[in-house]
């Protein structure tokens, strides 16, 4: 806020003052030098703050809307929409460096999947359950245009189904390194079965001992994520997609194939792929396919931030 004309010549009262005071303390004593020459000055005007960036608008950047009880942030300005699915055991924080090289040509919404963000979350949700809240939330962001999906891990398989169910509603889809499902070798069951079968007995157990063997296997497999962050209520997909009965995600969910431009991102230094040879040859035949492995793990976005961000805004520009 600027300063009053009247606040300024109060002030300027006080410092003659003391200035004077200090002239008649100094100038007084035997020896001192005298006063120094007075150089006469036009007379200021009234004392005015410049005008600068501060005293402008500030554009609002962020915005929040809620669906379902579930929030959605939206960051930037573009004739298209990214909306950004993580997986486990992340949160929308897992997109920051997307948002950041993405916001100035693309309208970027992210959500936290629910269940993701309550410390004590013992719900489990179905497919159906899931898309419905995509469609919803598709539906609220861009009504009149399809959007383009940005996935990672579980987000991968909701949005594919999602991509499946509702395929008017996507234009685009970035999977980010999950396929169609795991490499089918013996090595690749079993790694699978074990922690998936492991995280979703966490989540049975629940309360402290599930939160324990949930941060136990993230610290094993190198998540890039704070371990007090992580809860047993996140592993909830791991039940119902082994145990979920009628509603098991393996029994409700149906082969995907495109029918817009994929890109596909894998990490290559993994201990198993979450793609098969299938995925691949599926997604290079679409117009507008194209597979990059990068030299990281599951978490490309985060080892490889940069790197990622290049590939995304490379390809957009040519589909």
């Amino acid at each position: 806020m600027p300063l009053s004309v009247g606040k300024v010549e109060e002030g300027h009262s006080l410092a003659a003052a003391c200035h004077k005071r200090e002239r008649l303390l100094r100038w007084g004593r035997p020896g001192a030098p005298g006063p120094p020459r007075r150089i006469r000055t036009p007379a200021a005007g009234p004392f005015k703050l410049p005008r600068g960036p501060q005293e402008k608008p500030m554009r609002q950047e962020h915005q929040q809307i809620c669906v379902d009880d579930t929030t959605l942030y939206i960051e930037g300005s573009g004739p298209e929409t990214i909306l950004m699915v993580h997986g486990w055991p992340d949160t929308y924080r897992l997109w920051d460096a997307q948002v950041e090289a993405l916001k100035g040509r693309y309208r970027c919404v992210r959500l936290t999947l629910p269940g993701f963000e309550e410390p004590n979350a013992r719900k489990v949700y179905t497919l159906d359950e899931l898309t419905g809240l995509l469609s919803r939330v598709v539906e609220q962001i861009s009504p009149d245009r399809p959007v383009i999906l940005l996935l990672h891990d579980w987000g991968c398989m909701f949005g594919y189904q999602f991509a499946r169910r509702f395929p008017q509603r996507v234009s685009k889809i970035i999977g980010v390194d999950v396929g169609d499902r795991f490499e089918q070798t013996p090595k690749a069951l079993a790694f699978t079965i074990a922690y998936q079968w492991w995280l979703a007995l966490a989540w049975w157990i629940g309360g402290g001992l599930g939160n324990l063997m949930t941060r136990v296997l993230m610290r094993l497999m190198h998540v890039p994520k704070k371990t007090r962050e992580v809860t047993a209520g996140m592993n909830y997909p791991y039940f119902q997609m082994w145990f979920g009965g009628k509603e098991a995600y393996s029994r409700q969910a149906k082969s995907f194939s495109p029918s817009c431009p994929v890109l596909f991102v894998y990490g290559e230094r993994k201990p198993v792929m979450f793609h098969t040879p299938r995925w691949v040859q599926k997604v290079e035949r679409l117009p507008g396919g194209k597979v990059v492995g990068l030299p990281t793990g599951h978490w490309v976005m985060v080892q490889q931030p940069d790197r990622l961000n290049r590939e995304i805004l490379d390809w957009l520009a040519t589909v």
